[in-house]
């Protein structure tokens, strides 16, 4: 029993980074931006929360200032897309490429120092409960602001007047700029809200996952972060699943190691990314479910008529 609760325990973990970063990269898409830097803001957000971290003694700190570094990270993106009408895609990989080296060079002088923990929670009696109290009641913070995004944003997108205006400028920027919405300011939220939760997803790797700081430390979890909001088609509560669903593919890799299956062990540490390379094959086969929920402007410069 109690390996089974660790083993839940360790899927939770896992699947914490990717469900943030994915929650945070769906506002950005369905305001109609396609960031594929999440990988680069969920490592400089790594970097600048361990360091933090590392250097006041507080992992509160460091996790204060991974958000704020990825939001800040965001902003060049938002700048080089949103106001120079730049194109997406290559920004966001070139976002991807410059977080990358930029966190190695920072990183440089934390590689093999321990680092600060955020402590789980504790609440007497509820966390020595069998079974559910470690599992509902003694996880980390992050774990629990992980699942208050999803519910958040849910409630957000398709319960609140702004999260309507939100979701029109990601189906007609042009419509939506002819009835007067600011279609560039409500964009660049989105992509700072977006650049936030990345950075995090890259905190949570830093401060909780392992608490070390190691050279791209984010292993391309923020490529199926974007490939999980595909997946989920742009629903909330489905990003849910699918971060679990990859975490636990992500930790059965990890057991099957342990547990000394006959199959090479590249074999299963590349799995998570085969299992996301399906799923997009799946799903792009029906062309009628992606098209259903895909914001229409997704990717498209917006250059209002002047």
């Amino acid at each position: 029993m109690d390996m089974t609760v660790n083993i839940l325990l360790t899927i939770a973990t896992a699947a914490t980074p990717l469900l943030i970063a994915a929650i945070g990269e769906l506002v950005v898409e369905r305001s109609g931006v396609l960031n594929l830097g999440v990988e680069g803001m969920m490592v400089m957000g790594a970097v600048a929360g361990f360091g933090a971290g590392f250097l006041t003694g507080s992992p509160w700190i460091g996790l204060i200032a991974a958000v704020v570094v990825g939001a800040v990270f965001s902003l060049l993106f938002a700048v080089l897309t949103l106001s120079l009408a730049t194109n997406q895609v290559a920004t966001g990989l070139s976002l991807t490429l410059l977080g990358l080296g930029l966190s190695g060079m920072l990183g440089t002088s934390f590689v093999g120092l321990p680092g600060e923990r955020l402590p789980n929670l504790y609440i007497p009696v509820l966390t020595d409960l069998p079974v559910v109290g470690k599992l509902l009641f003694g996880q980390d913070p992050i774990f629990y602001i992980s699942i208050a995004l999803v519910f958040g944003v849910s409630w957000f997108l398709f319960k609140t007047r702004t999260g309507l205006t939100l979701r029109s400028i990601g189906d007609s920027h042009t419509s939506a700029h002819a009835l007067g919405i600011q279609v560039i300011k409500y964009r660049y939220l989105a992509v700072m809200f977006g650049g936030a939760c990345a950075g995090l997803a890259g905190g949570h790797l830093s401060l909780v996952y392992t608490p070390q700081w190691v050279e791209n430390m984010t292993a391309g979890r923020g490529w199926i972060a974007l490939a999980l909001v595909v997946f989920s088609s742009w629903r909330p509560q489905r990003v849910l699943a699918g971060a679990y669903i990859f975490g636990a593919v992500w930790i059965g890799q990890l057991h099957a190691q342990a547990f000394g299956i006959p199959v090479p062990s590249q074999f299963l540490s590349s799995l998570p990314y085969l299992a996301t390379i399906v799923v997009l094959v799946i799903i792009s086969r029906n062309k009628r479910l992606t098209m259903m929920n895909t914001p229409a402007s997704l990717g498209q410069a917006f250059v209002p008529d002047r």
